[in-house]
C-alpha cells in the first residue's frame, strides 16, 4: 500500500510538472506512467533538472517520424567480365551526356567521329569522357576525350585563363562537354569546358522544427575509440545532459544517420590489431549495437557502411551482412542501407520530405591530392572535404576517377552517378567535420569518435573528433556540438 501511494505521489509529481510548463499528456502517455521503472527514471530526472515537460512529452507520446529508401544498390553477386567494365563505362557516358545535354551551349553537340571527318577549320561540339590528360612544352594543356565513335584531342591554351583554370581540374574517367573550333586535323581548340553540375535547387523546409543528427567513424572497438564522448552523445540526445537549449534541440531530434565505418574492423591495415580493444568483428558490433540501442526507441537510425566494416571495399557497398552485425539489425529502430543511398526523411502531410545522399567518402583521399583548386586552396587535406564533396556534385558523380575507388562493374548502371540531386549530401571518412551550402543542397561532412592515429599523426592528418552535425530542417541551419569537450556539453 505504502508502494503504491509513493507511485502515485510520482505520477502526481510529473503531471503537475507538465501543466506549470503548459504541456498537456495525452491518456496513453499518462498510462505510460504506470511502468514504476520508467516513472521512477523520469522522476529522478525532473529533480535533478534534467528533464523538461516538451522531453517528458516526447518519451511518452512520441511523435512518428517517416523513413523510406529512394534507392539503394541492389547487389547481383557474380563473376565479373572485361564486358562488364564497358557495360559500366557505357552506362555511365549515357547518363552524364544526357545531363549535359540540357544545357544550351551542347544541345547541337556531335559525335567525335564527325569532327574527325571535317578536314576544315569550324565551330565544333563534343561530349566525351576523359582518357588523358598531359601538359605541353608551353604549359598549355591537352586533355584527350572519347565517345562511342572516336577519340579527340582538346587544346586548352594559357590564352584563356578561366577556361584553363578549370581545365586544371580536370580528372580522369569525367564526362564533361567541349565547345571550341576544329582544327582540321583532328583536335578542336576549347573556347568552353562545360560540366554537368547540378541546378539551383529549391530550398525546402520543414513545416515543424525537427532535426537530423548525422554520425560517422564511430570506430567502436579501437583502443582510440573514445567511449566518454561517445556516452556524452548519448546521454545529450537521451536529454539527460547538455545546457537547455542543447537538451530542447534533443528533444526534437527525429532521425539519427551512422555514414560508415560503426566498428573499426579487423585487418584494415597492417598491424591493425595492436590498435584494437575488441579484437572480434562479433564482439565490435555488439558493442555498437549495445551503445547506439541507448538512443531512443522512437528516433529512426539510419545505417550505412563503410570501408572499416565487416563486408567487401570495393564501392557500391550492400546493407551490413547480418551474419556480424545480426545485433544492430535486431534493432526496432534501425534501417539498413547501402553505400551510396538515397533515403526520404519526414515526408508528412502533402510536405515531399528531403530526399538525403549518403556515401561514406571513401574516393575522397585521392580529390584532395589531385584536383588543384582543392590542393591548394590552403586548406590542410583533412579540411577539403567540404571542397570535394562540392567538386563531385558539379561532376555529378562519387567517384569519377577510376583510380579513386574500387569498383564492381555494373553493366545495368552506374550506381555512383549523381542523377537524383539530393536535398543534403553527406558524408564521413576523412574524420573532419565540415559543412557548406551549394545550390541549395547542404554538404555536409560528419566527423569521428575515434582519435588521431598513429597513420594520422605520419601524414598530417588532424581529425576532428567529437563534433556532430545537427541540422534543423525547419530552418535548413546546421549545428555543430563538440561532444568531446565536457564544458561544452555539461
Amino acid at each position: 500500500m505504502m508502494l503504491d501511494s509513493i507511485i502515485v505521489d510520482k505520477r502526481k509529481a510529473l503531471l503537475e510538472f507538465c501543466m506549470k510548463q503548459r504541456v498537456l499528456l495525452t491518456k496513453a502517455a499518462v498510462e505510460q506512467l504506470s511502468d514504476p521503472i520508467l516513472l521512477d527514471s523520469l522522476h529522478e530526472r525532473m529533480l535533478a533538472g534534467n528533464l523538461s515537460a516538451d522531453q517528458l512529452k516526447v518519451t511518452l507520446s512520441p511523435p512518428q517520424y517517416p523513413v523510406s529508401v529512394v534507392w539503394e544498390y541492389d547487389d547481383k553477386p557474380g563473376k565479373r567480365s572485361l564486358q562488364d567494365f564497358v557495360g559500366y563505362f557505357n552506362t555511365r557516358y549515357n547518363k552524364i551526356s544526357k545531363l549535359l545535354r540540357m544545357r544550351q551551349e551542347l544541345q547541337n553537340a556531335t559525335s567525335i567521329s564527325r569532327v574527325l571527318a571535317s578536314k576544315e577549320r569550324q565551330p565544333a561540339s563534343v561530349i566525351g569522357m576523359v582518357v588523358e590528360k598531359e601538359v605541353t612544352k608551353n604549359d598549355n594543356l591537352i586533355i584527350t576525350v572519347e565517345d562511342p565513335t572516336g577519340i579527340i584531342k582538346i587544346i586548352i591554351t594559357k590564352t584563356n585563363p578561366d577556361v584553363f583554370a578549370m581545365a586544371q581540374d580536370i580528372v580522369h574517367d569525367e564526362v564533361l562537354g567541349v565547345t571550341g573550333t576544329s582544327s582540321g586535323t583532328g583536335a578542336i581548340f576549347a573556347k568552353n569546358i562545360h560540366i554537368p553540375d547540378i541546378p539551383h535547387m529549391e530550398v525546402k523546409k520543414s513545416p515543424d522544427e525537427v532535426y537530423a543528427v548525422f554520425l560517422s567513424c564511430v570506430h567502436v572497438g579501437s583502443k582510440l575509440f573514445l567511449k566518454d564522448a561517445f556516452e556524452r552523445f548519448i546521454k545529450w540526445i537521451r536529454g539527460e545532459q547538455g545546457t537547455p537549449e542543447q537538451r530542447a534541440m534533443a528533444a526534437k531530434v527525429g532521425y539519427l544517420f551512422l555514414i560508415g565505418d560503426t566498428v573499426d574492423g579487423i585487418g584494415i591495415y597492417p598491424a591493425q590489431e595492436a590498435e584494437l580493444e575488441l579484437k572480434d568483428i562479433y564482439a565490435q558490433y555488439a558493442e555498437a549495437a549495445r551503445l547506439i540501442s541507448q538512443v531512443p526507441k522512437h528516433i529512426p537510425i539510419i545505417v550505412s557502411p563503410g570501408n572499416h566494416d565487416a563486408l567487401r571495399l570495393s564501392e557500391p557497398q550492400p546493407k551490413l551482412f547480418k551474419d556480424y552485425a545480426k545485433p544492430l539489425w535486431e534493432m526496432p529502430n534501425v534501417l539498413m542501407t547501402g553505400n551510396p543511398c538515397i533515403v526520404n526523411i519526414h515526408a508528412k502531410n502533402g510536405f515531399p520530405g528531403f530526399n538525403i545522399l549518403t556515401y561514406h567518402g571513401y574516393s575522397f583521399d585521392d580529390y584532395s591530392e589531385i584536383v588543384p583548386s582543392i590542393k591548394n586552396s590552403g586548406h590542410n587535406c583533412s579540411e577539403r572535404t567540404p571542397l570535394i564533396m562540392r567538386f563531385l556534385l558539379q561532376r555529378r558523380h562519387l567517384a569519377p576517377a577510376h583510380t579513386s575507388t574500387l569498383y564492381v562493374p555494373d553493366p545495368r548502371g552506374d550506381p555512383l552517378v549523381i542523377d537524383q540531386i539530393p536535398d543534403v549530401f553527406v558524408a564521413g571518412h576523412i574524420h573532419k567535420a565540415g559543412c557548406e551550402v551549394y545550390r541549395g543542397v547542404n554538404i555536409i561532412c560528419c566527423s569521428t569518435f575515434q582519435a588521431r592515429t598513429d597513420f594520422q599523426e605520419r601524414v598530417g592528418h588532424m581529425p576532428d573528433p567529437g563534433k556532430v552535425p545537427i541540422m534543423n530542417l525547419q530552418t535548413r541551419k546546421v549545428t555543430m556540438i563538440e561532444f568531446g569537450d565536457p564544458a561544452v556539453v555539461p
